[in-house]
This record gives structure tokens, C-alpha cells and sequence, in this order.
């Protein structure tokens, strides 16, 4: 159970947070900039979500995308080692698998794609669009962290995974892809 009396600590005022292991770290580390990036795409989701409430297929599955990307940014908030003294919370193959299925679910349902889409169409759409693009950073900072530090597999798979999650739900909320805003290449020359 997480518990937080207190929000004002003033302990960051010098550029520094704590990991989960309460190693002090940089806030311009890589591991804060992974789970930070993961912080934003799920806020853009949360926003997202003020017009996916009425929508019993789509908004469930954004919850439990969100739940899981707190799960995600413990898992990364969490450096890998030996002298941990608890047992650290991180992404399973599951959660994964789960995404997967969801993606496969919405897309089953969405016209055929006839050209890339441009991101908008209904404000969920819109929303949807912004956290996929989001996700993508969060998802490059992940790998820029793997590339110095360790990262499990399945964290890296997980939010390879959401990005393409995030694209099908926009195209579900944008009337199952029949109001997809599609690119014009050249339109404008």
C-alpha cells in the first residue's frame, strides 16, 4: 500500500529525487526521464478519458492501461539489483499479452486503413493521438535508459506495445476508424 502524508517535502529543491530504492538520482537521469515520459502519456490518457466514459468497450481497457502504466513506472523507478530488500513491482509478460489482445480486439472492429491519419478528428480521438505520441517518447526514453542501464525485456515490449494500443483506440474513437482525418500526400503543393 502507498501512502503519502505529505507533498511538500522540499527534498527535490536541489534537483534531486529518490528512486524506489532510495538511491538519490539526478531528475535529469535517464530512469526519471523514462518514468516521467511514462507519467505523461498516462495523464494524456486520463485526459483523453473525460470523453471515453459513455464507451463500455474502450474506457475500461484505458483504465487498466493506466493502472498498468503506474505499474510501468515502478518497474522503472526500480534499478535492477541483487540488494533490493523488497520484491520490486515490475511489467509481466502478461500485461503484454493483454495489450496485444486489446490491440487485436479494437482493430478487429475499425475500417481498413487506406492512407496514414492525421491526428483529431473526435476530442477522445484527438487525446488519443497526443498520448500515442507520448507513449513513443516515453518509449525512446526507455530504450535510451536500457542502453546505459538495465531494463526488463517485457518494460520495453510494454510500451512498444501501448504506442500501437493508443493508435487503435484513436481510430475506435473516431467512429471506428470511418472518421479517421486521412493524410493528402501532396495535397498542398
Amino acid at each position: 500500500m502507498v501512502r503519502l502524508d505529505k507533498i511538500v517535502t522540499k527534498a527535490g529543491d536541489g534537483g534531486k529525487t529518490r528512486l524506489a530504492t532510495g538511491e538519490p538520482v539526478s531528475k535529469a537521469s535517464a530512469r526519471v526521464a523514462a518514468y516521467g515520459a511514462v507519467d505523461e502519456a498516462n495523464s494524456a490518457i486520463g485526459v483523453a478519458r473525460l470523453y471515453t466514459t459513455a464507451d463500455p468497450v474502450l474506457d475500461p481497457i484505458l483504465e487498466r492501461v493506466q493502472n498498468d502504466l503506474f505499474d510501468l513506472g515502478a518497474d522503472l523507478a526500480t534499478p535492477a539489483s541483487p540488494d533490493l530488500k523488497f520484491e520490486p513491482l515490475r511489467i509481466q509478460e502478461s500485461q503484454v499479452l493483454r495489450l496485444e489482445a486489446e490491440i487485436d480486439r479494437l482493430n478487429d472492429q475499425l475500417s481498413p486503413l487506406t492512407s496514414f491519419i492525421l491526428p483529431g478528428g473526435a476530442p477522445a480521438a484527438a487525446y488519443l493521438h497526443l498520448a500515442r505520441a507520448i507513449a513513443r517518447r516515453a518509449e525512446r526514453d526507455i530504450v535510451a535508459l536500457a542502453d546505459v542501464d538495465t531494463v526488463s525485456a517485457e518494460a520495453i515490449k510494454f510500451a512498444n506495445r501501448l504506442s500501437d494500443l493508443l493508435f487503435v483506440a484513436a481510430r475506435w474513437a473516431n467512429d471506428q476508424g470511418k472518421a479517421d482525418l486521412l493524410w493528402k500526400p501532396g495535397a498542398n503543393r
